[in-house]
């Protein structure tokens, strides 16, 4: 099949190609041969590009040092549409040793690869496995690379979202309604590490409602698993410190589980608190055991009336609680005994933030449901899988990658900031 892309003209400003494509009988076959000459295309067009960030080879200073040219040199880089060779001067001090090509730092090349591609295999990677991103270049974009290069290129750029994560702030989107409430819940959920077993990977989010309690942005922050949450916790606290910032005079409310480093956390950081309502009906379940021992109807029954009076009967949790320490224990078995002791344990504990029909009131969230849902869509979609053990390293630099990709505008912010600053770990 002839195929052919020439290039009509060259200037400092763009390229013009000449290209031609023959049709077959089948769109599908006329479709892939587009691809095919459009991936030619954008090889040669993508070489010219990159042409433009080299230098004439003259000495360059930086720093009050001088860097001499040894030349130019070939390499191949890799590209959305194919691995283009481009031979560009490299440079080095009078004193030898490293290397200095300014082609590679002002194109912001990663590893080997454009900024664009690196942006498409990072974001694959965030959401597959590297061999089913492998098979989705080849069969989706007409590029075959292997495999290695696929994780070494997601790894650098994971690790300079990592990096930077102090440094490079990214803005909330603009809303185009009135902020009202703003819910941060945090919650951990395990993985499989390749030295320790099972381990706890944590996740946060800052949730953004209106008057009528409409969810319009969900900030994520994800993390490996680590000895203590250090490292996640500081980063939680400046994505919270940026949002108050932004949204001083909102309410802000902590909505979690009932684990006690948690509310710690979210107690210094939130004006109001809320178990999270389904968390409390679990133990309900118990006490309803309890009070209804040989009738399972009578168990639904009772439940569900104090489930609708717990979400919507002001002080209901305090009268609950008095009615479960009422209930008499002496013909009930040791595990249902334990199981009621368990239920007035959790509502005496968490008594202070069981107010759900002011929340509801209020327009504010009693659900932690937007916290477990992280867990599951950045922690255990993409590194739970069936047989998969992690390294630190790998999980830091995925999660990472996650959490960027899932919370609105970040991505993109993320980019303009490697475009603008370049992809430097000082």
């Amino acid at each position: 099949m002839y195929m052919s892309v020439s290039v009509l003209e060259r200037t400092e400003q763009y390229v013009t190609l000449s290209v031609k494509i023959p049709f077959s009988r089948s769109m599908l076959e006329s479709e892939e041969t587009i691809q095919t000459v459009l991936n030619e295309a954008g090889s040669v067009a993508s070489q010219e590009a990159l042409k433009q960030f080299d230098t004439d080879g003259r000495p360059i200073t930086l720093g009050g040092t001088t860097w001499t040219s040894k030349g130019k040199l070939t390499k191949t880089y890799q590209t959305p549409y194919g691995a283009v060779p481009v031979s560009r001067h490299v440079y080095q001090t009078s004193q030898g040793g490293t290397t200095l090509c300014p082609l590679e730092v002002d194109g912001r090349i990663i590893i080997t690869s454009t900024p664009r591609f690196a942006k498409q295999v990072a974001h694959k990677y965030a959401e597959m496995s590297g061999g089913r991103v492998v098979e989705d270049l080849q069969d989706n974009h007409g590029r075959e690379v292997p495999l290695a290069f696929i994780q070494t290129l997601a790894e650098a750029v994971g690790s300079i979202a990592l990096a930077k994560e102090e440094d490079w702030h990214y803005q909330t989107p603009k809303q185009a309604v009135p902020i009202a409430s703003i819910s941060i819940g945090l919650d951990g959920t395990c993985l499989w590490m390749s030295q320790d077993g099972f381990r706890q990977a944590m996740v946060g989010t800052i949730s953004l409602y209106d008057v009528e309690g409409e969810r319009q942005h969900t900030t994520y922050i994800a993390a490996a698993p680590e000895a203590g949450k250090a490292r996640f916790l500081t980063r939680l606290q400046g994505e919270i410190d940026a949002i108050k910032r932004l949204y001083p005079n909102v309410v802000y409310q902590g909505l979690a589980d009932g684990a006690v480093d948690n509310w710690a956390f979210l107690n210094a950081n939130t004006d109001r608190q809320v178990i999270d309502f389904y968390h409390a009906t679990q133990y309900l379940t118990k006490a309803a055991k309890a009070l209804h021992p040989r009738s399972s109807t009578q168990q639904k029954i009772w439940l569900d009336k104090a489930c609708h009076d717990l979400k919507h009967q002001p002080n209901e949790a305090a009268h609950l609680l008095a009615a479960m320490t009422a209930i008499p224990t002496a013909k009930l078995s040791k595990s249902t005994r334990e199981d009621l002791q368990d239920a007035i344990t959790y509502f005496r504990n968490h008594l202070h933030q069981m107010h759900y029909a002011q929340a509801i009131t209020d327009h504010l969230p009693i659900g932690s449901g937007v916290t477990e849902a992280a867990c599951k869509v950045l922690v255990k979609a993409r590194l739970g899988g069936s047989g998969m053990k992690w390294k630190q390293v790998g999980a830091e630099i995925v999660l990472s990658l996650r959490a960027l990709t899932h919370t609105r505008g970040r991505w993109s912010q993320f980019w303009d900031k490697v475009n603008r600053y370049g992809c430097s770990f000082d």
